[in-house]
């Protein structure tokens, strides 16, 4: 059992607060099995750098390429369950839903791993791995409707379909950072679980919780560049840290029964 007490000041914090935002990193995942993004891989995909095929001049350049490589990402997103840390948050939303308070859950996963867990509203900065969109029209589908019969796949309105990720070089969803920003402008808490922050926009996430006043916290296993600046900074992964800090929440609970 874990007994940090910057774990028991952060619960204190969140049990004290109206509204909690929650920024989540390729950390987080990484704990359920899959790699970060830019780690070294086995087998064929190990000789391709994934930054080089995580573009629109790639996917222009060789669509089945491309398209191979990304079915084999979300094969390998699909073959791993939520850990922990996943479950955690789900917990979390549902205790301060339960108390009228206000939750948001922001990652930079593509994953869908925190949907898997039971988290809802999730706002996904760097778009799902687990949507496809036409190339022509723009219209999105959930993977389950993508047929991966052939490479590329073709849409109905005669053109590719690719995955609904922001690649290096696009825009990212303005839904999703306007959500976020209006989410971090009125927050109480902010918490940083399993990412450095160190890439825009997600960098500027902890400035503009902390002009609105928040608390801010860093859960992660290793020390990042932002854990110097932070209220509370806790070294652990996600999927120890975070079970323990909803246990504490449930102990100065007022009767509500909400965390399971």
């Amino acid at each position: 059992m874990l007994t940090d007490a910057n774990i028991r000041r952060a619960a204190e914090w969140i049990s004290q607060a109206k509204s909690v935002v929650v920024l989540t990193g390729a950390g987080v995942s990484a704990e359920s099995g899959l790699t970060t993004f830019r780690a070294p891989e086995e087998g064929m995909w190990s000789k391709y750098d994934p930054m080089e095929l995580a573009t629109i001049d790639a996917f222009n350049r060789d669509p089945e390429l491309v398209t191979r490589w990304y079915h084999w990402r979300f094969t390998k997103a699909l073959d791993v369950e939520p850990n922990p840390g996943h479950a955690a948050l789900a917990n979390l939303q549902r205790w301060l839903d339960g108390a009228h308070k206000r939750f948001t859950l922001i990652t930079q996963n593509v994953d869908g791993l925190h949907q898997r867990a039971g988290s809802t509203g999730v706002i996904e900065i760097h778009g799902s791995i687990l949507r496809w969109r036409c190339t022509e029209t723009g219209e999105e589908m959930p993977l389950t409707d993508v047929s991966f019969e052939t490479f590329p796949v073709p849409s109905e309105a005669g053109g590719l379909m690719r995955p609904c990720v922001v690649w290096f070089g696009e825009m990212l969803p303005p839904e999703a950072i306007e959500g976020a920003t209006a989410a971090l402008s009125s927050c109480d808490v902010f918490l940083s679980i399993g990412t450095s922050a160190t890439v825009y926009p997600a960098a500027g996430f902890i400035e503009i919780a902390r002009t609105a006043g928040a608390k801010t916290i860093e859960v992660n296993r290793d020390p990042t560049p932002i854990g110097g600046g932070v209220d509370r900074a806790i070294a652990g992964q996600s999927g120890v840290v975070l079970p323990h800090l909803v246990e504490l929440l449930k102990q100065m609970g007022d009767g509500r029964d909400e965390l399971e």
